[in-house]
């Protein structure tokens, strides 16, 4: 079975604000403390199902690159992308969004799709050892910003 994260945050800020911070993949650098950031593909200019992108990432002193596609872009809603590095299967990852009564609720999910061998290359190349416990942190840290760059937007 593969493993999967969710981390929830409470953002007080309207859901279809925090998913356009989200979908804008160029900047999940400014909240991701593993993700320096993305590039979009083939023309694509914002998330649409089937947009690619590259995105840059780093951990101390490795860097790597990994290809994303939109899979789901529902505005205020829902926005998932699969990833893959070197032409092997990454991992999936999902953003919902739920209105409440001072904003809204995201609940990030990391879906782990990694065979054998993108397993036993992970260490070598993000210099990680166990990707579920690393990503469960990274995600906290992740949502916690979002929530504080929210903030300070819908005031």
């Amino acid at each position: 079975m593969a493993d999967q994260v969710s981390v929830t945050q409470e953002i007080g800020a309207p859901a279809e604000q925090v998913w356009a911070m989200v979908s804008d993949v160029t900047r999940m650098g400014e909240w991701s403390p593993e993700s320096e950031g993305a590039a979009w593909l083939g023309g694509a200019t914002g998330p649409q199902p089937g947009a690619t992108f590259r995105g840059s990432n780093q951990n101390g002193n490795k860097k790597w690159q990994t290809q994303g596609k939109i899979v789901d872009a529902e505005p205020g809603r829902l926005l998932s992308f699969r990833i893959t590095a070197a032409g092997f299967k990454v991992a999936e990852w999902r953003y919902a969004f739920e209105p409440t009564t001072t904003g809204c609720r995201v609940t990030e999910t990391w879906t782990d799709q990694r065979g054998h061998i993108a397993r036993a290359l992970g260490k070598p190349v993000s210099g990680v050892t166990d990707r579920a416990t690393h990503n469960r942190s990274t995600m906290e840290l992740t949502l916690e910003r979002l929530k504080v760059a929210a903030e300070s937007q819908a005031r």
